[in-house]
């Protein structure tokens, strides 16, 4: 073979070798590809090519609209701030020879807990932990339960206090004790599951309509004497003067700004727990209408009752903590206090008639 047809041939070698290394549909490239396709920069190829692209991306899009209106649409359908004035408990929580007051707090339970569902203590991934309101609302409604259910253990359902506690009254008014905020793991506090909230309000529930059913059936107290009206409602006063005492801190810090995120957190707490005792109290002066009219305060007890009734429904839509001289800034929270150190007043004029 002469010099030119080897030049010839190696030229010919290289030349078909560029085409390989190129990509000819020739089979020597789609084996190096076959062996690329199981590596991982094959894999990344693959999903990077526009069809895959596509649906990643449709999917992406997909799961950021469901989470922007899981949200959103959730904290509209979960939420309810329940100040029905005209609440009644179900014919089943009200036992014939019971006590109404008692029905009244067991049904105010079962209707924050089981019908409106509890939220206080909902969990980052349910749509009732971005709520404000409503919880607040929730937690003020047992605070007042909870005083209601020291005041039955202590005085309503003992014989003068030298009687033993009734052991159901015992056992709801420590369950009512119980924080608003306690879900049913909390790996700061332990890695074990603990009681739920709402798991111990329940418990609370079912231990006073314990008590009713027994009560009805003369096997329990339920000690209706003016000293023991006197007591109860002297509790109530003080426990409402620990929340002016809080409206009047807010008020004195944060007053005069434009927004407050703080101020409807103690305006729904307040509301909650005046909500509360309205229907307490409301239950209470039926339990006690002999009481109420041999002392003839039927007309200072309906005009304390009114007070609580209108302290509770006010329901601003945004609630506002101007200054308490601002022209057009409203204060709510010193509209609420008032309603409330008016309810309060009335109820110590209430206890210094019954001391005659």
């Amino acid at each position: 073979m002469s010099f030119r047809e080897r030049l010839a041939a190696m030229w010919d070698r290289l030349r078909h070798r560029w085409m390989y290394r190129r990509g000819d549909g020739s089979t020597a490239p789609v084996a190096s590809a076959a062996a690329k396709s199981f590596s991982i920069t094959g894999l990344f190829a693959r999903l990077n090519r526009p069809g895959m692209g596509g649906l990643l991306r449709r999917a992406a899009i997909a799961v950021a609209v469901v989470i922007l209106l899981y949200y959103p649409i959730g904290m509209i359908w979960v939420h309810a701030v329940d100040d029905d004035p005209d609440f009644v408990p179900a014919a089943t929580d009200l036992v014939p020879g019971g006590s109404e007051a008692v029905a009244v707090a067991a049904a105010l339970i079962d209707r924050e807990v089981n019908r409106h569902s509890w939220v206080a203590n909902d969990p980052f991934f349910m749509p009732g932990t971005l709520l404000d309101n409503m919880p607040n609302y929730q937690q003020g409604i047992m605070s007042a339960l909870a005083r209601f259910g020291f005041e039955l253990t202590d005085q309503l359902g003992r014989t003068r206090g030298s009687s033993a506690a009734d052991p159901d009254l015992q056992q709801a008014a420590g369950a009512l004790q119980y924080p608003g905020n306690v879900w049913l793991w909390n790996p700061s506090v332990s890695l074990m599951p603990q009681a739920s909230s709402e798991g111990r309000y329940r418990e609370a529930r079912l231990k006073l309509l314990s008590y009713n059913a027994r009560l009805a059936q003369g096997q329990a107290n339920y000690d209706m004497r003016a000293d023991n009206l006197l007591a109860t409602i002297e509790r109530f006063a003080a426990d409402l003067g620990s929340s002016s005492a809080l409206i009047d801190s807010h008020i004195s810090e944060a007053s005069g700004s434009f927004f407050d995120s703080d101020a409807d957190d103690v305006f729904y707490m307040t509301k909650g727990k005046l909500y509360g005792y309205y229907m307490v109290l409301k239950a209470l002066g039926n339990d006690f209408a002999p009481i109420i009219k041999e002392r003839n305060l039927q007309k200072p007890w309906n005009e304390m009752i009114e007070t609580f009734r209108k302290a509770a429904l006010l329901d601003p839509w945004v609630v506002s903590n101007g200054a308490l001289d601002a022209q057009f800034q409203p204060n709510h929270l010193a509209t609420q206090g008032f309603y409330l150190l008016r309810a309060r007043t009335q109820l110590r004029e209430i206890s210094n008639i019954l001391l005659k």
